[in-house]
Formats: C-alpha cells, sequence, structure tokens
C-alpha cells in the first residue's frame, strides 16, 4: 500500500473533539479499508489536555496480500508514534497544532488534512486578556511541518452542506488522494454505515471537491454590517458630518448597538459624551484621531453592559428561535424545545431595581438572609413554553425604567469620571489619554470577574498622579490583564510608587 519494497502498515491518526464524529470518521476509514483488501485495527486515546472530549483515534491498516505472502499476522501498535504517522486528521486548528507539536507530523512523510475553524481552548476563554492564539502561525506550522497539507474551514463546509465535519473530513481523504482507493469506495463505506447516509455523502462530496480541485482555504464571508434605518438616518448623518472617518464604522456600529440596548435617544446621548472628545483629538492630536477611536469603541461597549434585563430581551427575540431551529436542522413538523440555565445572583436582582430599593435590598442583612435560598441555586427556564417566555418577556419589558436603576446609575457615575479624566489628561500628555482612553477594556464580564476588573480599573485611575507617561499606565494595563486575582497589578502599582519616591 506504501510501495515500499517491504510492506508496513499505513498510519492515521485522527483528533477530534466530543461529539465532532471522530469515532464515525474512524469506523468508515476502517469499513473503506477491510472492504478494499486490508487488515485494519482501530483504537482511540481520550484526553482532556485542551478541551473536555479531545480523542485521538489511531488506525492502522495492513495489505492482506502482504499477510497471505508470510503467513503471519501483523503486529499493529496501539498509539501513534511520532514520526511514523502517514496521515494525521485534524478537526480544528488547535488539534493541528498539538498533532504538530507531539511530532506526530513530518515533512518527508505525513499528510495533514486540517479544519482552520476554532474552538477556543479553557486558557484561551478564561485570560482576562484577549488569550487566542495565534491562529496564523499555526496554518503556518501547518504548512511547514508537513509533507502535504489540505487546511480549510471544514466546518463551515459542513454547515452549507447540511451535514457533519466527519463527512467532509472523510471526503477531503478521498480527494487527497493520499490512500490508493477510489472515490466510489469511500461512498460505499458511507452507505454501509447506515446512518444520516444522504447528509454524510452530500458533506462527503463537498471535501472531495475542495481538496480534489486544489481550492485554496475558504475565508469566512463578512459580516455584513445591519442598515441603518430611518430612526437612526438622523444619527447616521451627524457621524458622517461631525466625525472624522477613520471613526465612522466604529461610531456606526456603536448606534446600533445602543440603540437596540435602550433607544435612539441613548445612541444620541453617547454622541453628546464623545463631542469633547473629538474638538480635544482635533486640537492636540497629531490628525490620527486615535484617543477617539479608542474612546468610541470602549464607551459603547461600557454604556451597553449586559444586566439580567438585556440577557431576557436577547432570549425571548423571533430571531432567536429561528436561528436556533436553523442550527438544529429542524423541519417544520418538528417541535424544538430550548431550556435556559439562568443563576441570577442578588447583586443581578439588585441592579435592575430602581436605586433606592436596589441600593437598600443590597444593605438589609435580613433580606439578603431570606434571599439566599433562592439564589444558592440556578434555575431552567423553558422559553419555548408560554410560562417560561412570559417569565422572561416581563423581565425584558423593564428596559424602559433601566436608567433609574442601580446599574445604570452607578455605572454612567464612572463613565462620566473617566470621560472627565481622559479630557484633562488629553490637554497635558495626549499618548498618556490614548493610552487611558483604553482603560475601560478591565472592566468585562459578570460576578466576580466584573468585580475584580473594576476594583483594578479603581486602583489604575487612583494611581494616576503617579503615572508619568503613557508606557507606566501600558505596564499596568498588562499587568491587570495578567491574572485573576490582582497581585500582578498590586505589584506594578508598588514599583511605581517605589519608582516615583526614588526620582524625587
Amino acid at each position: 500500500m506504501t510501495g515500499d519494497a517491504k510492506p508496513r502498515a499505513t498510519t492515521i491518526a485522527v483528533l477530534a473533539m466530543g461529539g465532532e464524529g471522530g469515532g464515525v470518521l474512524a469506523d468508515w476509514i476502517v469499513d473503506l479499508a477491510e472492504h478494499a483488501g486490508y487488515h485494519a485495527q482501530t483504537t482511540s486515546v481520550p484526553g482532556v489536555a485542551q478541551r473536555t472530549g479531545a480523542t485521538i483515534y489511531y488506525i492502522e491498516l495492513f495489505p492482506d496480500a502482504a499477510i497471505g505472502a508470510s503467513g503471519r499476522l501483523p503486529v499493529l501498535a496501539l498509539m501513534p508514534v511520532p514520526g511514523e504517522l502517514d496521515i494525521v486528521i485534524a478537526s480544528e486548528l488547535m488539534e493541528a497544532g498539538r498533532a504538530i507539536q507531539r511530532g506526530l507530523v513530518t515533512p518527508d512523510r505525513t499528510a495533514l488534512i486540517a479544519s482552520t475553524h476554532r474552538v477556543f481552548s479553557m486558557t484561551e476563554r478564561t485570560a482576562m486578556a484577549d488569550g487566542a492564539v495565534d491562529a496564523d502561525a499555526l496554518f503556518q506550522a501547518g504548512r511547514a511541518a508537513s509533507k502535504t497539507y489540505i487546511a480549510g474551514d471544514f466546518a463551515r463546509l459542513a454547515d452549507t452542506a447540511q451535514s457533519v465535519i466527519s463527512a467532509v473530513l472523510f471526503g477531503a481523504l478521498a480527494g487527497a488522494r493520499v490512500l490508493p482507493l477510489e472515490r466510489r469506495e469511500f461512498e460505499d463505506a458511507i452507505r454501509r454505515g447506515g446512518v444520516g447516509v444522504e447528509s454524510s455523502l452530500a458533506g462527503f462530496a463537498t471535501g472531495f471537491r475542495f481538496a480534489s480541485e486544489g481550492a485554496k482555504d475558504i475565508a469566512a464571508p463578512l459580516a455584513s454590517r445591519p442598515a441603518v434605518g430611518p430612526k437612526l438616518e438622523k444619527l447616521a448623518s451627524r457621524v458622517r458630518e461631525t466625525f472624522p472617518s477613520s471613526t465612522h464604522e466604529v461610531l456606526l456600529a456603536a448606534i446600533l448597538r445602543l440603540a437596540d440596548f435602550q433607544d435612539v435617544s441613548y445612541a444620541s446621548e453617547y454622541l453628546d459624551l464623545l463631542e469633547p472628545i473629538r474638538e480635544l483629538d482635533a486640537r492636540y492630536g497629531p490628525g490620527s484621531y486615535a484617543m477617539l477611536f479608542e474612546t468610541a469603541r470602549y464607551l459603547a461597549l461600557w454604556m451597553s453592559y449586559e444586566d439580567a434585563v438585556r440577557v431576557a430581551d436577547l432570549k425571548t427575540r423571533g430571531a432567536r428561535f429561528t436561528r436556533v431551529n436553523s442550527e438544529v436542522r429542524a423541519r417544520p413538523e418538528q417541535l424544538v424545545q430550548i431550556s435556559e440555565f439562568l443563576h441570577p445572583g442578588l447583586e443581578e436582582i439588585a441592579d435592575i431595581l430602581p436605586a433606592p430599593l436596589g441600593g437598600w435590598l443590597l444593605k438589609t442583612p435580613w433580606i439578603r438572609k431570606l434571599a439566599e435560598p433562592w439564589t444558592r441555586k440556578g434555575q431552567i427556564v423553558e422559553t419555548t413554553s408560554l410560562r417560561g417566555y412570559l417569565k422572561l418577556y416581563a423581565l425584558a419589558g423593564l428596559r424602559p425604567i433601566r436608567r433609574k436603576s442601580l446599574r445604570f446609575l452607578r455605572e454612567r457615575k464612572k463613565i462620566d469620571q473617566w470621560l472627565k479624566l481622559l479630557a484633562e489628561l488629553g490637554r497635558s500628555d495626549y499618548a498618556l489619554a490614548a493610552e487611558f482612553a483604553e482603560s475601560p477594556r478591565l472592566i468585562k464580564g459578570y460576578g466576580s470577574t466584573h468585580q475584580l476588573g473594576t476594583r483594578n480599573f479603581d486602583a489604575i485611575v487612583a494611581a494616576l498622579p503617579q503615572i508619568r507617561s503613557f508606557s507606566d499606565l501600558k505596564k499596568l494595563h498588562a499587568a491587570a490583564l495578567a491574572d485573576d486575582t490582582g497581585q500582578q497589578l498590586s505589584a506594578a502599582l508598588a514599583e511605581l510608587a517605589l519608582e516615583k519616591e526614588f526620582t524625587r
């Protein structure tokens, strides 16, 4: 099968995550080989190093003809050996990177078939800053490490074909021509499986066409920005007429977001808050409007914070039910049930109440004790049931009184403080002000993560009199985002205080 004078096994590793059909793909390969005159063996090695459910399926194929000639069965390995793989199939880009790191992919031997989409690992998701691994570096590593490299967004191709990624990868294996078997033989293996045959064959055809035609990696289509409706056209015109062109994209996206979050008047207030920053940037900046751009970006995110009202609003929209039905590929005659897990704490409840009532709730011990049994555990709400839907719909109905809520007033106070300090810094040190415009990125998430981010932001604001340059502030930002305890920021602040004392 390899063309060597001495027969040897063809070795294949399939790296897939739970639910992606890696086991089905391995079974197809084994069935394909056994019906084509090969002795086949498959094993699986589960692991949780990156994400729960990541598994290596290892397959060895040995020609029956060679067994007949020698009269002896081959001894096949149970696990992949670095440097000894003919074919590696990875269902996701990080899985391909892990295979390369383990030495399973070699430039003199291995054909690497990899999907370029990403499913972020827990370390990437939980990072305080942008913890995503450089996808381009992983892609280029695959090209450098392999003899044959076929890479594409096979997950998106599977969605397009209304199939599963395992079928598309099987098609790519056939189209790569790295096994001396015909397309018909691959398709027959799918038919013998007997489950989801038609959709699997559709996915197979898509993968085969992608690999055999030498197609380039298909880039994901650019998300189209929602059209600015009549209600926002006046604000859109204001953006185009009064703000520099370099900020138009972020500003137009921002007013759409804020009008959706609250109302058109709220989006107008956003532009009002930015006017002084625009004038300041025009006067003291070098013409790049970097401070205005970053201020516009983070102000929009800050003003559209996620509270229970926002969550309920998003979960009860008709577009969401349509999207879920599309994702699960439900037929018109099928019923889809959606169960939401919600776990609001007392703080989240107080946040959406009118400020006096919310403040009283948080300060009253007996109320906290009374509410504890109700907030200790989460609850499951079926939004596809009338009762569950009405519960969240009523919660979403609190949006008109959001401006008087405890959370809204607290956030607005901090926003005003930030913008005031930003204006003061902009008049004396533009570079420092541009860096301070990014400080709200420390405030993110909810619960303890949000509390830590707010505490870090407040600590940096308090340290502003000690900060001498934008590089000092940049170091503090990096320290604040380096861990989820605040210890590195505390150490950086202490070091900054010592340096200032030493230079006096």
